[in-house]
């Protein structure tokens, strides 16, 4: 029996795997040095749209783990990414922050309130009344319904917040249209970040600390799945699940670079 190829590449989850709220996990900062010094190509991935990756980079540095702006891959980017694949130079109507209008706008769409082809719906701090129900009417009146993720709550230092999946199930309820996820889980995400390094799933890890995104999505790209124990998840909880990673482990600090486990 052959073993399994060495991995080249690694897709990362952000939060609970590098830094929980602003600081880092212990061994974070050690493991992306490691990396760089294997020569392996990474990419770190999260769901949340707030941040434009120069944003993230600076967040990041200052928990004391140093990734550049390249190596930062969102849900923003990849929503932007997947609408000028289908609607080249189109509009949208966004209810999010920086990280998501940077990113459309970068491709070339004009955001507008007048009959845009998508009502983008990603996270904010601030979710506004005035501007859900426009999105309600506009989603009523026949604009496209995407979201940047289907993450329902997010955490802050006071604790749970409401999300874009709490918000989009509010739409939904409202409108009868259910909206197109580009985030984690939708294998979409991992597709466009392995592209964006050139990696092929073959020789990919996805490290991450969920479930029923990180793991799902990995596990329905072909990747080798690895979950951290520094997140949501714990060993209990595994059992709640069809299926399972390919490896457990504490925290990426116990990580070997590039071996499978």
């Amino acid at each position: 029996m052959t073993n399994p190829p060495e991995l080249d590449s690694y897709l990362i989850d952000m939060d609970g795997v590098l830094v929980h709220e602003e600081n880092a996990l212990p061994g974070a900062d050690e493991f992306i040095r490691r990396l760089g010094e294997a020569g392996k190509t990474f990419l770190v991935l999260t769901n949340n749209s707030i941040y434009t990756p120069r944003d993230l980079r600076a967040r990041l540095h200052a928990s004391g783990i140093d990734i550049p702006a390249e190596n930062l891959w969102t849900s923003a980017l990849a929503t932007a990414q997947f609408l000028d694949d289908q609607r080249p130079e189109g509009t949208a109507f966004v209810v999010g922050e920086a990280g998501l209008t940077t990113a459309l706008h970068e491709v070339g769409y004009v955001l507008t309130e007048r009959d845009p082809d998508y009502v983008v719906i990603g996270e904010t701090r601030t979710y506004s009344f005035e501007a859900i129900t426009r999105a309600i009417r506009l989603i009523e009146r026949g604009s496209r319904f995407i979201c940047t993720n289907p993450d329902a709550t997010g955490p802050s230092a006071e604790g749970t917040l409401p999300a874009t999946g709490s918000v989009a199930a509010l739409i939904t309820h409202a409108t009868r249209k259910k909206p197109y996820f580009v985030g984690k889980p939708n294998p979409l995400m991992i597709r466009a970040g392995l592209n964006t390094i050139g990696a092929h799933s073959e020789t990919t890890a996805m490290i991450g600390d969920r479930m029923d995104t990180d793991m799902v999505a990995g596990m329905e790209a072909g990747l080798h799945t690895i979950l951290v124990l520094t997140g949501v998840t714990d060993e209990a909880e595994l059992e709640r699940y069809p299926y399972r990673p390919n490896q457990i482990v504490a925290s990426v600090a116990h990580l070997e670079v590039g071996s499978r486990g």
